[in-house]
């Protein structure tokens, strides 16, 4: 009995050894190498001895990208490299490494690894007069010559290449809620990897359910930032995020929900501070979130006056909104708003509230360009303004909910009165959709703009990759739309939905983007 007991319990550790491989093979996985600023490529990635900290690369890494002549002896389990007259030999098993024939000490030798030949990095590399530098947060090797200048980031013009960093239920970032220093090298490790992409432009999430990811004295700090809505994180997340983002010659633009109060119904955990606490008056509950009642002039004007704190407090791009004005397909209890503040101006309530939208798109950009002209103004609408079933000036789509129609965000008017300095839709669909179609979608908002000097971004949706919706069974599908976002002189750029959503990965997206702008 005793001995069936071990059996069993041996089983199961066998059963789950095999875990622990892939886990360290994907920490391997993620090690990145540059040389004098250009990525090098190698099919067995770098991985890192942990007793000794050393970290091992192919020798086609030495012989590519530094231009070194690599010789592997079979029998003797032997390399030998030569550069510009020096010649180093490294034998496997040895802890010695002949240098221009002197034997020097090893901290590690050679390996074979999936068949390839392993040698230790820094020790080649500075026996070959080549800088290494390790960064940890980003997981990249740097290497510099020190005989090329790094380039800089490649130039962009000004084409818009951006990403969406949503903070909110911590997506983006911050991926922890412990100390300032981890959020900090969280924050710049993303910036470099989509920097490496070609990303130049981020729209940070700085108010994701009527709170802030930044000291202010109308709101309440975000929980996303310590687990507590209210808790101070010890730290200026937004200055410490634009400082970082501007060293890159990176644009930050601060990113609001405008309306959304909380991202559910529940007020139990909220700080005192928060609007819904506060100003209960102003609240609407529409059974799975809080909004903030659009109607009501005094809470329109608490929400611009909390993105002024933005505005005025930092050295921000841009401020960005997204498409949280009403709520779509649910049930919105403004009725007491619309009979208090309607006065007659308007001959129904969908007239009404489009009204209310269109007073604080208006407002806000005021607010802003009054303070500071060249702060970017923008808003990412839904991506169907209406379907042409109902509006004969609409695109020909068959969406079941629009931006007009269902959230009231009439984009044409702010559009033509110039409201704001950009529009960019949230074109998430691919170019076979026969319901929504890319490529009809972005001719209808190119012609929307054509002559009102509003420039036009277009909103992608990575996030679909691998999803069994129709047309998103490969990355190319993002790179022909960036393609056919070319025959439009009013499309100024693009930006990803969402960062991860690129970092991660789907279907080589990441690698292809890369490829595509540089």
């Amino acid at each position: 009995m005793k001995l069936r007991r071990w059996l069993l319990v041996l089983i199961m550790l066998l059963l789950c050894l095999p875990s622990v491989v892939p886990t360290a093979q994907a920490k391997a996985a993620r090690i990145s190498i540059q040389l004098d600023g250009v990525n090098l490529n190698s099919d067995v990635s770098p991985y890192i001895l942990p007793k000794v900290n050393v970290t091992m690369v192919p020798t086609r890494i030495i012989s590519e990208g530094l231009g070194a002549s690599v010789a592997w002896n079979q029998k003797s389990k032997t390399v030998t490299i030569g550069k510009d007259g020096s010649s180093l030999q490294l034998t496997s098993g040895k802890k010695t490494a002949l240098v221009n024939g002197s034997s020097i000490a090893l901290d590690a030798s050679v390996e074979i690894k999936n068949g390839r030949v392993m040698v230790p990095l820094r020790f080649i590399s500075e026996n070959l007069g080549v800088q290494v530098e390790w960064n940890q947060a980003a997981q990249r090797i740097s290497l510099s010559t020190g005989s090329v200048v790094v380039p800089p980031p490649v130039s962009t013009g000004d084409e818009v290449r951006g990403a969406w960093i949503s903070t909110v239920f911590n997506l983006d970032w911050p991926k922890t809620k412990t100390s300032a220093e981890q959020q900090q090298a969280s924050y710049i490790a993303l910036l470099d990897s989509l920097q490496e992409v070609g990303i130049n432009t981020v729209y940070v999430q700085v108010r994701p359910a009527g709170d802030a990811l930044y000291p202010s004295t109308l709101v309440p700090w975000s929980k996303v930032l310590t687990g507590i809505q209210g808790a101070d994180p010890g730290y200026d997340p937004v200055a410490f995020m634009v400082e970082e983002t501007h060293k890159r010659n990176m644009e930050f633009h601060a990113w609001f929900n405008p309306f959304r109060a909380n991202t559910d119904i529940l007020t139990a955990s909220l700080d005192p501070s928060h609007v819904a606490i506060s100003h209960p008056d102003w609240i609407v509950n529409t059974g799975k979130q809080l909004y903030i009642n659009p109607g009501i002039p005094e809470a329109r004007q608490h929400i611009i006056d909390t993105i002024m704190e933005v505005v005025n407090g930092y050295d921000i791009d841009g401020i960005h909104l997204d498409d949280y004005f009403y709520p779509s397909n649910t049930v919105f209890k403004d009725d007491a708003a619309y009979r208090q503040y309607n006065n007659g101006a308007y001959a129904n309530l969908a007239d009404w509230r489009r009204g209310n939208i269109n007073a604080f798109v208006q407002s806000l950009g005021e607010s802003i360009h009054r303070v500071k002209p060249d702060v970017e103004y923008g808003i990412s609408p839904f991506g169907v303004w209406r379907n042409q079933s109902v509006d004969k000036t609409g695109s020909d789509t068959k969406a079941g909910v629009t931006a007009y129609d269902s959230m009231y965000a009439d984009v044409r008017t702010w559009i033509q009165n110039g409201w704001i300095d950009y529009v960019a839709p949230q074109i998430y669909w691919s170019m076979s959709n026969p319901a929504a179609d890319y490529d009809k979608l972005v001719d209808w908002w190119a012609g929307e703009v054509q002559g009102t000097g509003v420039d036009l971004l277009i909103g992608h949706a990575p996030y679909k990759l691998g999803t069994s919706e129709i047309g998103w069974q490969s990355a190319s599908e993002i790179i022909n739309q960036l393609k056919y976002n070319q025959n439009h002189v009013e499309v100024k750029g693009s930006i990803f939905f969402r960062a991860d959503n690129i970092l991660s990965n789907p279907l080589g997206i990441k690698d292809q983007l890369q490829s595509y702008y540089r």
